[in-house]
Protein backbone atom coordinates (compact mmCIF):
# COMPACT_ATOMS: atom_id res chain seq x y z
CA UNK A 1 0.00 0.00 0.00
CA UNK A 2 0.87 4.06 -0.29
CA UNK A 3 1.67 5.79 3.27
CA UNK A 4 0.72 9.52 3.84
CA UNK A 5 3.73 11.99 3.87
CA UNK A 6 4.57 11.58 7.34
CA UNK A 7 5.38 7.60 7.08
CA UNK A 8 6.85 8.58 3.59
CA UNK A 9 9.09 10.97 5.10
CA UNK A 10 10.03 8.46 7.67
CA UNK A 11 11.13 6.13 5.11
CA UNK A 12 13.29 8.63 3.24
CA UNK A 13 16.60 7.89 4.27
CA UNK A 14 18.17 10.41 5.99
CA UNK A 15 21.41 10.07 8.04
CA UNK A 16 21.17 13.80 9.66
CA UNK A 17 18.04 13.86 10.70
CA UNK A 18 19.23 15.01 14.35
CA UNK A 19 19.85 18.34 12.72
CA UNK A 20 16.42 19.24 13.52
CA UNK A 21 15.99 18.45 16.57
CA UNK A 22 19.00 21.02 17.09
CA UNK A 23 18.25 23.41 14.37
CA UNK A 24 15.59 25.83 13.84
CA UNK A 25 16.49 27.05 10.56
CA UNK A 26 13.94 29.90 10.41
CA UNK A 27 16.20 32.66 9.65
CA UNK A 28 19.84 31.99 7.68
CA UNK A 29 20.92 34.73 10.29
CA UNK A 30 20.09 32.35 13.31
CA UNK A 31 24.17 31.40 14.48
CA UNK A 32 23.27 27.50 15.01
CA UNK A 33 22.49 27.89 11.65
CA UNK A 34 25.06 29.96 10.29
CA UNK A 35 27.97 27.42 11.65
CA UNK A 36 27.09 24.59 9.75
CA UNK A 37 28.73 23.60 6.76
CA UNK A 38 27.03 24.14 3.48
CA UNK A 39 26.46 20.72 2.89
CA UNK A 40 24.25 20.43 6.12
CA UNK A 41 22.61 23.81 5.44
CA UNK A 42 21.33 22.64 2.42
CA UNK A 43 20.10 19.20 3.78
CA UNK A 44 18.66 21.41 6.84
CA UNK A 45 17.15 24.00 4.20
CA UNK A 46 15.28 21.47 2.28
CA UNK A 47 13.54 19.10 5.59
CA UNK A 48 12.82 22.40 7.06
CA UNK A 49 10.66 23.25 3.86
CA UNK A 50 9.69 19.50 3.19
CA UNK A 51 7.79 19.18 6.96
CA UNK A 52 6.87 22.95 7.04
CA UNK A 53 4.43 24.30 3.61
CA UNK A 54 5.55 28.04 4.16
CA UNK A 55 6.70 30.91 2.25
CA UNK A 56 9.99 31.54 4.53
CA UNK A 57 11.50 28.67 4.20
CA UNK A 58 11.28 28.43 0.61
CA UNK A 59 13.04 31.90 0.36
CA UNK A 60 15.37 30.65 3.01
CA UNK A 61 16.06 27.78 0.54
CA UNK A 62 16.31 30.08 -2.64
CA UNK A 63 18.98 32.66 -1.19
CA UNK A 64 21.32 29.71 -0.02
CA UNK A 65 21.41 28.66 -3.44
CA UNK A 66 21.51 32.06 -5.20
CA UNK A 67 24.33 32.75 -3.29
CA UNK A 68 26.22 29.05 -3.83
CA UNK A 69 25.23 29.55 -7.63
CA UNK A 70 22.98 26.38 -7.36
CA UNK A 71 20.11 27.17 -10.47
CA UNK A 72 16.72 26.00 -8.99
CA UNK A 73 13.50 27.52 -9.64
CA UNK A 74 11.19 28.38 -6.63
CA UNK A 75 8.53 29.12 -8.28
CA UNK A 76 7.89 25.20 -9.33
CA UNK A 77 7.34 24.75 -5.42
CA UNK A 78 5.29 27.26 -4.97
CA UNK A 79 2.59 24.60 -6.33
CA UNK A 80 3.15 22.13 -3.61
CA UNK A 81 2.85 24.62 -0.45
CA UNK A 82 -0.39 25.36 -1.61
CA UNK A 83 -1.29 21.96 -1.86
CA UNK A 84 0.15 20.50 1.20
CA UNK A 85 -1.80 23.09 3.25
CA UNK A 86 -5.17 22.11 1.62
CA UNK A 87 -4.46 18.87 2.43
CA UNK A 88 -3.53 19.21 5.69
CA UNK A 89 -7.78 20.05 6.70
CA UNK A 90 -8.87 16.86 4.82
CA UNK A 91 -9.52 14.13 7.44
CA UNK A 92 -8.75 11.44 4.21
CA UNK A 93 -6.49 12.23 2.11
CA UNK A 94 -3.99 9.33 2.51
CA UNK A 95 -3.26 8.69 -1.83
CA UNK A 96 -3.25 12.63 -2.31
CA UNK A 97 -0.49 13.09 0.83
CA UNK A 98 1.45 10.31 -1.10
CA UNK A 99 1.46 11.53 -4.26
CA UNK A 100 2.30 14.86 -3.15
CA UNK A 101 5.15 13.82 -1.50
CA UNK A 102 6.65 11.75 -4.48
CA UNK A 103 6.55 15.25 -6.71
CA UNK A 104 7.81 17.03 -3.57
CA UNK A 105 10.69 14.32 -3.50
CA UNK A 106 11.69 14.69 -7.19
CA UNK A 107 12.14 18.49 -7.11
CA UNK A 108 13.78 18.16 -3.88
CA UNK A 109 16.44 15.55 -5.40
CA UNK A 110 16.78 18.02 -8.23
CA UNK A 111 19.25 19.80 -5.83
CA UNK A 112 21.27 17.85 -5.59
CA UNK A 113 23.38 17.20 -2.23
CA UNK A 114 26.33 19.26 -1.83
CA UNK A 115 28.08 15.73 -0.76
CA UNK A 116 28.23 14.22 -4.26
CA UNK A 117 30.25 17.81 -5.24
CA UNK A 118 33.23 16.89 -2.87
CA UNK A 119 32.58 12.93 -3.99
CA UNK A 120 33.56 13.88 -7.56
CA UNK A 121 36.58 16.36 -5.91
CA UNK A 122 38.08 12.93 -4.00
CA UNK A 123 37.47 10.65 -6.73
CA UNK A 124 39.66 12.79 -9.30
CA UNK A 125 42.24 13.31 -6.46
CA UNK A 126 42.23 9.14 -6.18
CA UNK A 127 40.96 9.46 -2.77
CA UNK A 128 38.22 6.48 -3.15
CA UNK A 129 37.85 6.33 0.81
CA UNK A 130 37.03 9.79 1.22
CA UNK A 131 34.66 9.56 -2.57
CA UNK A 132 32.91 6.68 -1.00
CA UNK A 133 31.88 7.86 2.34
CA UNK A 134 30.82 11.23 0.72
CA UNK A 135 28.92 9.37 -1.94
CA UNK A 136 27.09 7.58 1.08
CA UNK A 137 26.36 10.32 2.65
CA UNK A 138 24.70 11.98 -0.81
CA UNK A 139 22.32 8.68 -1.10
CA UNK A 140 21.48 8.84 2.68
CA UNK A 141 20.28 12.49 1.73
CA UNK A 142 18.21 11.54 -1.20
CA UNK A 143 14.20 11.68 -0.38
CA UNK A 144 12.99 9.55 -4.04
CA UNK A 145 13.25 6.15 -4.61
CA UNK A 146 14.17 6.98 -7.72
CA UNK A 147 17.63 9.13 -7.27
CA UNK A 148 18.07 6.61 -4.39
CA UNK A 149 18.48 3.86 -6.86
CA UNK A 150 20.11 5.75 -10.07
CA UNK A 151 22.97 7.23 -7.22
CA UNK A 152 23.80 3.47 -6.02
CA UNK A 153 23.86 2.18 -9.63
CA UNK A 154 25.90 5.00 -10.84
CA UNK A 155 28.57 4.53 -7.30
CA UNK A 156 28.48 0.14 -7.87
CA UNK A 157 31.58 0.31 -10.69
CA UNK A 158 33.95 1.77 -8.00
CA UNK A 159 32.22 0.50 -4.74
CA UNK A 160 30.61 -3.08 -5.43
CA UNK A 161 29.10 -3.13 -1.73
CA UNK A 162 26.52 -0.49 -3.29
CA UNK A 163 24.76 -3.59 -5.44
CA UNK A 164 24.16 -4.96 -2.20
CA UNK A 165 23.06 -1.93 -0.28
CA UNK A 166 20.81 -1.32 -3.71
CA UNK A 167 19.07 -4.79 -3.45
CA UNK A 168 18.82 -4.06 0.30
CA UNK A 169 16.65 -0.88 -0.59
CA UNK A 170 14.60 -2.69 -3.20
CA UNK A 171 13.85 -5.34 -0.42
CA UNK A 172 12.82 -2.51 1.62
CA UNK A 173 10.82 -0.55 -0.73
CA UNK A 174 8.81 -3.72 -1.67
CA UNK A 175 7.96 -4.09 2.18
CA UNK A 176 6.91 -0.60 2.21
CA UNK A 177 4.53 -1.01 -0.36
CA UNK A 178 3.23 -4.32 0.61
CA UNK A 179 2.86 -3.43 4.34
CA UNK A 180 -0.36 -3.21 6.57
CA UNK A 181 -0.76 0.26 8.37
CA UNK A 182 -1.11 -1.60 12.18
CA UNK A 183 1.28 -0.88 14.68
CA UNK A 184 3.08 -4.06 14.65
CA UNK A 185 3.47 -4.15 10.49
CA UNK A 186 4.95 -0.68 10.83
CA UNK A 187 7.12 -1.86 13.57
CA UNK A 188 8.44 -4.64 11.49
CA UNK A 189 8.72 -2.32 8.59
CA UNK A 190 10.88 0.13 10.67
CA UNK A 191 12.80 -2.93 11.53
CA UNK A 192 13.56 -3.40 7.96
CA UNK A 193 14.74 0.50 7.53
CA UNK A 194 16.93 0.53 10.42
CA UNK A 195 18.85 -2.68 8.86
CA UNK A 196 19.12 -1.22 5.66
CA UNK A 197 20.51 2.08 6.75
CA UNK A 198 22.96 0.28 9.14
CA UNK A 199 24.25 -1.27 5.87
CA UNK A 200 24.98 1.83 4.31
CA UNK A 201 26.91 3.41 7.26
CA UNK A 202 28.90 0.31 7.52
CA UNK A 203 31.28 1.25 4.61
CA UNK A 204 33.37 -1.58 3.08
CA UNK A 205 36.41 -0.59 1.33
Amino acid sequence: MNWSLVFSIVIAILLFRVLMLRIKANSLKAESFKNLPPKDKLAVLKECLLNTPAESYLQNLAEFCKKNDIDVNIDEYRPFIAKQRALAKKKEALAEDNELFEEEARWMDSIYPLEFAEAEKAWQDNDDALAIKRSVEGIARLYSDKAVREALQKLSPRYPKAEVILEGYKKLIAARDESLADDESLKKLRKIRDDWEAELLNIEI
